[in-house]
């Protein structure tokens, strides 16, 4: 199956197809409505063939359905009809655990992508699990505020990484991951990765929108 990978971040939308090896971007703002994605996405790969589409959303989904609008993007996402738009199947899963979901190698693994906030999501024998940890509390805040971008320019680099492995120290205690993935623009900003815990790839977020056609992982 010929399968359209789209990945929605705040700066870019990311578009891919697994019978190509190019990316290409759109760049996005707080003018990006969904209409004005969509056409966008089209214009963008007019050239080339897909039958499905996979979408990464910066946002909470629930059985498939946008639930929450994007904090950095236009508004009309938790109404919009993808299929309609497109004309053809669309699945849609959270940014974070579509990255987590290409990253999987086995097991229990935990991904946590260090960008403007904090993605995070499980992916547990085939099963992905996202989760919506940012915004629980840690320390005087949350734990965005201190790992996510506004931490990193409050507190300067030594110590935003301090927190950053106080926190995967408690996420390991709490999820006994056999595997952790780091990933997220800032995730290159590691002087070392913490023990148990490798570094992320943006590319795999494409391996995830992939594999979420297929029966294996769901």
């Amino acid at each position: 199956m010929k399968i359209l990978v789209i990945d929605i971040g705040g700066t870019n939308v990311k578009v891919k197809v697994n019978n190509d090896q190019e990316r290409r971007k759109i760049p996005s703002s707080s003018d990006l409505t969904p209409q004005v994605m969509v056409t966008q996405v089209l214009e963008t790969t007019k050239d080339w063939e897909y039958e499905a589409i996979s979408i990464g959303y910066p946002g909470v989904i629930k059985k498939g359905k946008i639930k929450t609008e994007p904090k950095n993007l236009g508004q009309g996402w938790t109404t919009f009809d993808f299929e309609k738009a497109f004309g053809k199947p669309v699945k849609i899963l959270n940014d974070a655990a579509m990255q987590a979901l290409g990253s999987y190698e086995g097991g229990v693994l935990l991904f946590l992508g260090l960008g403007t906030g904090m993605g995070s999501a499980i992916v547990a024998e085939g099963s992905v699990v996202p989760m919506e940890m940012a915004h629980l509390s840690y320390r005087k805040g949350t734990f965005e505020d201190y790992v996510g971008l506004r931490g990193l320019e409050r507190m300067g680099q030594e110590k935003w990484e301090k927190h950053v492995q106080a926190v995967i120290v408690r996420y390991q205690a709490a999820f006994l991951p056999d595997d952790i993935v780091i990933g997220g623009g800032n995730s290159k900003l590691l002087s070392a990765m913490p023990a148990g815990c490798r570094l992320g790839n943006n590319h795999l977020a494409f391996d995830g929108g992939f594999r979420m056609w297929d029966n294996h992982y769901h």
